[in-house]
């Protein structure tokens, strides 16, 4: 499941990447944006927390494998850790199908980035399948 997050979370880093490539060749990336100026830091920290959150459940599910191999006994502990990590999973899985729905739909959306998102949320049905695994093994 690591892997998975780690395939994840370097998906939506290229995404990022991918999105301000145009910089390079002397285009704007530029979207029109609804959001008023003022409000700009709230949508920065928002995306921050969206690209911690995995990256915390990574370095949890890390801790959680390696105390499961080393004392099976404490696996129990983990179990509640094991039900939230499926939710976290598909409240990640919900948003990007949503942000996947909206590159579609939009009129100048690149075929490059909704490739990227298909590929995000196909990587978090991974994700998900893996943590309900996960919910159901001793």
């Amino acid at each position: 499941m690591r892997s998975l997050w780690i395939s994840w979370f370097l998906c939506l880093l290229f995404h990022t990447d991918l999105g301000l490539m145009p910089l390079f060749h002397g285009l704007s990336p530029a979207i029109e944006s609804h959001v008023p100026p003022q409000r700009l830091p709230l949508v920065f920290w928002a995306m921050l927390l969206y690209f911690l959150v995995p990256l915390a459940a990574n370095l949890i599910n890390s801790y959680a494998a390696s105390s499961q191999d080393s004392a099976p006994a404490s696996a129990a502990g983990w179990r509640r850790w094991r039900w939230f990590h499926l939710g976290l999973g598909l409240v990640y899985t919900l948003t990007n199908v949503a942000h996947l729905w909206v590159d579609i739909v939009i009129p100048d959306s690149r075929a490059d980035q909704v490739l990227l998102m298909g590929v995000m949320v196909l990587i978090g049905l991974l994700i998900n399948r893996e943590s309900w695994r996960w919910c159901h093994c001793r």
